[in-house]
């Protein structure tokens, strides 16, 4: 599975277990690394400060839906599909789960166009591919420090 589709998932467990640890745990994580994601990307950039004044409001609105899209429609069907409740579906009741799943990725695919259409004319398309190679790159990042921090 590429790195790309396994790290929204990873995001939602990860945040389902530090809002289980607390919800101000929750937040102060969520801000800590939405502000490296910020600083990540910024760098990566090299926005001048007129790109800069109008694609943070656009990707900071694109970034909350996103993940209000992963968190709402991912989490309860990564619920229904750990080990011991997926072996209890029927295949009428995973044929559902999977329409559902395909539904929240097809929602987050359009996000994603619309985000990219907005994003023309802002800053220029190498800027929108570079954009891209940071978001990955950055989401690597992330998933080396979580192993890194991991008990083993």
């Amino acid at each position: 599975m590429k790195i790309t589709k396994l790290f929204p998932i990873l995001l939602v467990l990860t945040s389902v277990t530090f809002y289980g640890q607390g919800g101000r745990h929750f937040k102060e994580k969520k801000e800590q690394i939405k502000a490296m994601k910020i600083a990540f990307i910024t760098n990566e950039l090299s926005l001048t400060p007129d790109e800069a004044a109008k694609f943070w409001p656009i990707f900071n609105a694109f970034d909350d839906k996103q993940n209000d899209i992963r968190i709402q429609k991912m989490k309860s069907h990564l619920n229904k599909i750990e080990d011991e409740n997926i072996a209890k579906l029927s295949e009428k009741e995973a044929g559902a789960l999977l329409a559902q799943i395909e539904s929240a990725e097809d929602a987050l695919f359009e996000l994603r166009k619309k985000f990219v259409a907005s994003l023309r004319g802002i800053i220029s398309n190498v800027k929108i591919l570079k954009l891209k190679r940071a978001e990955e790159n950055f989401n690597k990042k992330l998933l080396q420090q979580y192993r890194d921090k991991r008990p083993r």
